[in-house]
């Protein structure tokens, strides 16, 4: 299977465990609603397995947080416990992504080299993982805010297609941004060389 199909695959059973609880909530009592997404969880982590030979840690951990948070809920019986998944999950990748900056280069910069991408200077790499830090923290909230207060079909929303719309609209302004700021250093940088042009200029 080509890398792009098997992206496309990911994208779309990412989305099932909380399709199936959504749709089951709405037809079943919320522990057959919990049981089938957890059940759903451990398939997807299978079928990872299986197609890449390997479990990605962001995968253990969000099964691990589906399983100890759909174990609460299935002990209150209420869904909330589920439906906070995104919110720690956005918690947790926040934090980690701003240790690795505050420990080295964060996570962006020896992902390219693994890569052999062409590398932008560092300092924009730092930034944009800061920001991208500060989105999913700020996400993860919003999603919190939805399970504590919206329906079920609007938390399903915002965790499936949501995401992606908002981290487009995020990766379009983040891209302004640092075009924004790359400019204006290539202006500085002209308007230093020209200063020292000048200065180097032999007086009359």
């Amino acid at each position: 299977m080509s890398q792009a199909k098997l992206g496309r695959s990911f994208f779309l059973i990412s989305f099932l465990p909380a399709i199936l609880y959504w749709y089951l909530e709405a037809h079943y009592p919320v522990r057959t609603a919990l049981i089938g997404g957890v059940t759903l969880s451990l398939i997807e982590l299978t079928f990872e397995y299986f197609w890449t030979k390997e479990v990605h840690a962001l995968s253990k951990f969000n099964f691990l947080l589906i399983i100890v948070l759909g174990g609460l809920s299935l002990a209150a019986n209420e869904g909330l416990w589920f439906k906070l998944q995104p919110f720690f999950t956005g918690i947790f990748m926040s934090a980690f992504m701003l240790y690795q900056l505050k420990k080295g280069d964060g996570l962006f910069l020896p992902l390219l080299e693994q890569m052999g991408r062409p590398l932008p200077p560092k300092f924009l790499l730092r930034s944009m993982e800061l920001h991208v830090a500060i989105f999913l923290v700020a996400y993860g909230i919003f999603m919190g805010i939805l399970a504590l207060s919206a329906s079920t079909s609007v938390w399903l929303f915002f965790k499936t297609a949501g995401f992606y719309l908002a981290f487009i609209i995020f990766g379009v302004v983040e891209f302004i941004y640092l075009k924004q700021r790359v400019k204006k250093l290539h202006y500085q940088k002209q308007v230093m060389q020209a200063t020292w042009a000048s200065r180097s200029l032999p007086k009359s």
